[in-house]
């Protein structure tokens, strides 16, 4: 449905936006034929907000996905996830639409969550030239998350311009394509440049019980100080659908108004895990089962399988082997459960989305499809591997030599989401060379990028989902 303009001008704070933007007939006529991209032009028309941006935004909080008017975990609503008691009442301030409205009717949501992002660009200074400038819309967006710290609003506002580099491919509930292509884009990240990076390294901590976790710390109002195992034995493994995005749910639970946590929260495109409880304090996920189990909570919703991919399967099941082996936990579905099959629990989640045989599979150490290239398959004979780094558990990005001819040659092979098509990239930095990438959706590896380098210093590196490698200047013999 197409979203209601009620008067000829709207005023942000201190913007009035002339009529002649509101006047839109190519948005209208895109708005009848595929309406939830019509809602997104027209949003994007009417309040200068970048619109491959706004959809971004959304995909980042729902999957295009409004829920009918249901809410979060967080109290969230709609496809642009208007929070309560934050951006739902200002939208309905700033658009002149009812709450109700806003909550349930995709366009006005959409209007809603486009008039609040720029209410924030008004209040970060952003003139007219600068909300033409999608790099210049970070500082909205990061508070648009909502988030208590700078680390978590910067996590949030980096998974937007990820998704906005790697394009967006979007399907609606009625069954509407919504894209995005591809555009690199370097955000201007001003007072967020300062926080840590809680995808880059050096964010793991002492704290963490699992290795391969990034440490953020619930508020302390979530869960119960105590001394598991000898206080209380750990014999459960609680499986837990979050009902909301990987930020969202790491900034919920470090709000003290949430009474909730988890010892665990795994994104859905990588795998990446951040840990929040001590497994020896009693996170409050699971009612009865709160001093016996180990919570993971899964970015994503009950209803839309498209959260539960190949990598959130792999890491969640290596993390929960972990626990497993670390507890003496025996790797079945007694011990292992959803949180639905708690005694007493009201919860649906996990939910019959999730894949339990993939999964115990992935725990047990069985099945699942791999890879079957290598990174000298891929760069050719002749070449062997010097150097290797792990992209989380999307892939690892390996360097090679050939001494024959002497080329170095770069391949980005992927561990996830083998044989669809995802966003994986491989770089070549030879000193005082231009740069050569290969990126792009590829459905096993990126690569190989060759170039003469005998006797010269490289850079090297690559992606595969969000995971991120940069060598320093290295190799130089």
């Amino acid at each position: 449905m197409r979203a209601r303009l009620r008067r000829s001008a709207v005023l942000l704070t201190g913007a009035l936006i002339p009529a002649s933007l509101l006047i839109g007939h190519p948005a209208a006529a895109t708005a009848a034929a595929d309406p939830v991209s019509g809602a997104f032009a027209e949003a994007a028309a009417t309040y200068e907000v970048p619109r491959d941006l706004l959809v971004s935004l959304a995909y980042a909080e729902t999957h295009l996905d409004g829920h009918a008017g249901e809410p979060s975990a967080s109290g969230g609503y709609g496809v642009m996830h208007l929070v309560t008691s934050r951006t739902l009442e200002r939208a309905a301030k700033l658009t002149e639409r009812p709450v109700s409205a806003l909550k349930s009717d995709d366009a006005a949501n959409i209007a809603g969550g486009a008039a609040v992002l720029r209410a924030y660009a008004d209040e970060a200074g952003l003139d007219a030239a600068a909300r033409k400038d999608a790099a210049r819309w970070y500082e909205p967006v990061a508070r648009y998350g909502g988030a208590t710290s700078p680390d978590v609003a910067r996590l949030y506002a980096d998974t937007v311009y990820d998704l906005l580099a790697q394009g967006v491919r979007g399907t609606t509930t009625g069954g509407e394509s919504v894209t995005v292509k591809p555009r690199a884009v370097e955000p201007d990240r001003g007072p967020y440049a300062k926080a840590k990076d809680l995808d880059g390294p050096g964010t793991l901590a002492a704290a963490v019980d699992y290795p391969q976790a990034t440490w953020v710390a619930a508020n302390s109002a979530n869960y119960a100080v105590s001394s598991r195992p000898s206080s209380d034995k750990i014999d459960r493994i609680v499986i837990h659908v979050a009902q909301g995005s990987y930020a969202g749910t790491i900034s919920w639970f470090q709000n003290p108004s949430a009474k909730v946590s988890s010892h665990y929260v795994v994104r859905s495109s990588d795998g990446a895990v951040t840990q929040m409880v001590r497994e020896k304090d009693r996170a409050f996920h699971a009612g009865d089962y709160n001093r016996r189990s180990v919570g993971i909570e899964h970015e994503g919703f009950v209803n839309d399988a498209s959260w539960f991919t190949d990598a959130m399967y792999r890491s969640s099941a290596a993390l929960t082997r972990n626990i497993a082996d670390r507890y003496g936990i025996p790797k079945d579905r007694t011990h292992i459960v959803g949180h639905s099959q708690v005694p007493g629990a009201d919860h649906t989640d996990p939910g019959g989305n999730w894949n339990w045989n993939t999964y115990m599979q992935y725990v047990t150490g069985g099945g699942g499809p791999t890879n079957p290239h290598t990174p000298e398959s891929v760069c050719g004979s002749g070449y062997k591997v010097i150097d290797s780094a792990a992209l989380g558990s999307a892939g690892t990005v390996y360097l090679l030599y050939n001494s024959g001819n002497g080329y170095n040659c770069v391949a980005t092979i992927k561990k996830t989401s083998i044989g669809t098509a995802s966003a994986t990239s491989a770089y070549l930095e030879v000193k005082g060379k231009a740069r050569v990438t290969d990126s792009g959706n590829f459905a096993y590896y990126a690569g190989p990028v060759r170039a003469s380098a005998a006797g010269q210093c490289v850079k090297w590196g690559g992606k595969a989902g969000t995971n991120v490698y940069d060598s320093p200047s290295e190799h130089c013999g």
